[in-house]
């Protein structure tokens, strides 16, 4: 256990964990009742690189998840009923019912909508990065990819120009052992995807992405390097999915007894015995935490229920952007 992390922070960590699990146990209800607009991609064992990762993150620093990434979005203070209005496009959701799971962002409270093209998002956060430093600001930019993500062309460009401007950038790859349902051992012949980082000479290292406080320690590692000047880290947080690529995926294709062995080194339960066995927290405390989640979201879930669905008034709001200035030409033409 970490000396790094007071107590408070440690329930902290562990309160996120489980309103992670809790807020997607409540989607996949709400998705069999075909309430839920879209697909469902949950992060189930995945958690802890999710809260882990961001919760080593600073006030003004700029977060960009993907699709399985809930736990870092509730790390950065976006609340459960934000999620549940999401995911059944209501009109008060974040993107007033025009997009659904996580496709949302809020930039001025650090969090970049995810990108569905896998890989793209790298290349936009070092150029968050660089804009970052160009504006004398000392923040710290932070996204994700999966091991089949590390496949795309954009995560080679986005990681190798961070590199080389010696931007502030971490990226942290979940090595899940499988992209949709192709096995890592297929998608490169590298041992670990933490190899690839000497390829671009920047530092990595490889975490066990189920220890919730070994992915924020090291998180937090990056996150000073990064911060000091020092350039991009490449995390390879090696943990495991549970479910399938998403709801609909029956995983037939992965092998029972590999699901079994993972089953056992589940986040949540992990640290749960780990505070239990610290004195850092009480069964007592942990159940009183979980019921607290739990009346929670079931507020929220109402609250959401009787959201109203968006007006075809408000169609087109949000979709494009303003237009310029009077003054300001649409095209600037110069002689060179």
């Amino acid at each position: 256990m970490s000396s790094a992390l007071t107590p408070e922070r440690k329930i902290d960590i562990y309160r996120l964990l489980r309103l992670n699990r809790s807020v997607e146990e409540r989607l996949v209800h709400l998705y069999r009742q075909g309430k839920i607009v879209g697909g469902l991609y949950r992060s189930l064992g995945q958690e802890a690189t999710s809260v882990g990762s961001a919760f080593a993150l600073e006030r003004g620093d700029i977060l960009g998840p993907l699709i399985r990434n809930l736990g870092s979005v509730l790390a950065m203070g976006i609340a459960p009923r934000e999620i549940f209005t999401q995911f059944l496009a209501r009109g008060n959701s974040p993107t007033g019912g025009k997009e659904g799971i996580l496709h949302f962002g809020r930039p001025e409270e650090g969090l970049v909508s995810p990108i569905s093209m896998l890989g793209t998002l790298i290349p936009v956060m070092a150029g968050i990065a660089l804009a970052g430093r160009m504006q004398g600001k000392n923040i710290v930019a932070m996204t994700f990819i999966g091991d089949g993500g590390t496949s795309t062309g954009p995560f080679h460009e986005g990681l190798n120009f961070a590199a080389v401007q010696r931007l502030p950038l971490v990226v942290v790859a979940e090595n899940n052992g499988w992209a949709y349902s192709t096995p890592f051992r297929k998608q490169t012949a590298a041992r670990s995807l933490a190899d690839r980082a000497a390829g671009y000479g920047i530092p990595a290292e490889t975490i066990d992405g189920n220890d919730v406080e070994a992915v924020y320690e090291a998180s937090r590692r990056a996150v000073e390097r990064a911060r000091a000047g020092e350039g991009p880290t490449l995390l390879e947080a090696k943990t495991y999915r549970m479910k399938g690529h998403a709801e609909h995926d029956g995983q037939g294709y992965v092998p029972r007894e590999e699901l079994e062995d993972w089953s056992r080194r589940d986040p949540i339960d992990l640290y749960a015995r780990a505070l239990v066995a610290t004195a850092v927290a009480t069964p007592e405390t942990l159940a009183k935490i979980d019921g607290r989640i739990s009346e929670q979201i079931e507020q929220d879930v109402a609250h959401a229920l009787a959201s109203p669905a968006p007006t075809p008034e408000n169609a087109l709001t949000g979709v494009y952007a303003g237009g310029l200035p009077e003054f300001e030409p649409a095209i600037i033409r110069r002689d060179w």
